[in-house]
């Protein structure tokens, strides 16, 4: 298994999002994520959600940059 499809199905048992695109290479990953858990939330908190199941990544330096962006659902629509 890749390491953005270790990602990606990491975040989706951690994570009730609706949806998810997680892009890259071995160091560095860019990664989408949507989801109304991240209604009236902030862009720090929405990045710690995100950043608390990969934090094993991080610390291993399996992971070296990751580039987050979070959106709640009316978010994304509206995108």
């Amino acid at each position: 298994m890749t390491i953005t499809n270790t990602i990606k199905s990491l975040l989706k048992k951690k994570i009730p999002l609706t949806v998810i695109h997680v892009t890259g290479d071995n160091k560095h990953i860019n990664i989408t994520a949507v989801s109304d858990i991240f209604n009236n939330i902030n862009t720090l908190r929405r990045q710690q959600i995100i950043y608390k199941p990969l934090m094993p990544y991080i610390i291993n330096k399996t992971l070296h940059a990751i580039s987050i962006k979070t959106y709640s659902l009316q978010e994304w629509k509206n995108k």
